[in-house]
């Protein structure tokens, strides 16, 4: 499930949740898609951010990998947004040492990864004739829309409206969001100072990710919080 239940972020979702094109129709009810809330794990670096100020005064975004979704805040750390997200192919989250100099098309399947970690996103270089919000440029991983040219076999915009995150995975390691919320939102919110990502592990621990939990734990313990 995209949702985890009792975590009270609230923000603004994409609604309009269906199953892929290639699945069988059925016919539901007309009704709002479910919000997107944080997973434990998410609401931890969420909750992190927020008190550490880590962001630096700058615009972020945590990105779920195993859930995918993405939440955006502002420099304050007010919500902005939670949308579904298409991510890499291959699970893992290290990129492959010199896969940020190859062809898309040389890439191996394994190599089709969104690398986790605390990256420092700015606009940059154009590609196809469009700047682009750059995640990380030494690995080619960037934040954007479905590009245009997306084969339509691999139904990214069907996947990216599916109720759960199972299918969410079809790009070569860049993170797609939808383009609405990317044109009105997230956008703008990067584009004078760029801002922070933090893309949540699948196979590491979140500590080894992103060190300062250990530190907020401390904290928390000697609180009592």
């Amino acid at each position: 499930m995209r949702a985890v239940a009792g975590l009270a972020l609230i923000v603004p979702t994409m609604a309009g949740a269906r199953p892929p094109a290639h699945a069988k129709a059925r016919p539901t009810p007309s009704r709002p898609a479910p919000p997107i809330v944080p997973s434990v794990p998410a609401r931890r670096v969420i909750d992190w951010v927020a008190v550490s100020k880590d962001n630096r005064s700058l615009p972020w975004a945590v990105v779920d990998k195993t859930n995918a979704s993405l939440f955006l805040f502002d420099a304050e750390g007010k919500p902005l947004g939670a949308v579904p997200v298409l991510v890499g192919i291959a699970k893992g989250d290290v990129a492959t040492p010199g896969v940020g100099g190859k062809k898309l098309a040389d890439l191996g399947p394994a190599e089709k990864t969104t690398p986790a970690g605390r990256f420092l996103a700015k606009f940059g270089i154009p590609v196809a004739g469009q700047r682009v919000l750059w995640v990380d440029y030494a690995t080619s991983v960037a934040l954007h829309p479905i590009p245009s040219d997306a084969g339509p076999r691999e139904h990214r915009r069907e996947r990216m409206l599916s109720p759960t995150p199972d299918d969410n995975r079809i790009t070569f390691g860049c993170i797609n969001v939808p383009k609405a919320f990317y044109g009105k939102t997230l956008g703008p919110s990067f584009r004078k100072r760029g801002g922070y990502v933090y893309v949540l592990p699948e196979v590491k621990p979140l500590e080894d990710v992103f060190p300062g939990l250990r530190a907020q734990a401390v904290v928390n313990a000697g609180t009592g919080a």
